[in-house]
């Protein structure tokens, strides 16, 4: 099932208009060590996860695997030394606190973190996340952290006015051509996101099927 679902949204990826690289990222947050084995197997690279501890077992367990790890969960200051550690990518910084710990615990024999800043692009109170008008100045704060690169933005908008925000990261990406990630879009709407320049897309459900409850 999970390899047929691979196919399946790839095939979704290719079938809009662009231009640019798509990366499915497998959201794999409650997923079994085995399940991600299948998906390896069935050619995916890059998983992603929102419980960091769930996150670190699975980390340890495919130590002997090429996967890209990206962390998409919310981001609490204590977390920040695994995450900083073990991961790949940050799609979920939404302050200059966070990056400054992910920058000075990020080892350098890693390499540098390649970190997305987290946009509430509808102003959501329920949301994390920066605000249009705070982007700039943490951008330019981030350009004295040498552990961290940043490489663009994320975003998770509200599912009935999501075409209208994509196109307002759209817009915002235009103003930082040195950036070249936009995380955005799911199971529901990536056509959308991708139009819009998404290069990262976050598919969970529709690759590994509905979740067991915990």
């Amino acid at each position: 099932m999970i390899k047929d679902n691979l196919l399946k949204i790839n095939s979704r990826i290719n079938s809009v208009d662009h231009k640019h690289q798509v990366t499915l990222i497998a959201v794999s947050k409650t997923r079994s060590v085995d399940e991600v084995r299948v998906a390896l197997d069935a050619g995916q690279i890059h998983f992603g996860e929102n419980y960091l501890q769930e996150a670190l077992e699975k980390i340890e367990l495919l130590q002997d695997k090429d996967i890209v790890w990206h962390f998409i969960g919310p981001i609490q200051s204590n977390k920040t030394p695994k995450i900083a550690k073990n991961f790949d990518w940050v799609h979920s910084v939404d302050r200059i606190k966070i990056a400054e710990r992910l920058n000075q615990q990020r080892p350098k024999v890693l390499g540098k973190l390649n970190v997305l800043l987290q946009v509430n692009i509808d102003n959501e109170d329920t949301k994390s996340g920066l605000f249009v008008d705070e982007i700039e100045e943490i951008v330019n704060q981030l350009d004295n952290l040498t552990n961290i690169c940043l490489r663009g933005f994320m975003c998770i908008p509200r599912p009935d006015n999501s075409a209208d925000s994509y196109k307002r990261m759209a817009k915002i990406m235009t103003k930082y051509p040195t950036l070249d990630t936009l995380s955005m879009g799911m199971s529901a709407d990536m056509e959308e996101a991708i139009a819009n320049g998404a290069t990262l897309v976050r598919i969970g459900t529709d690759i590994f099927g509905k979740r067991m409850q915990k």
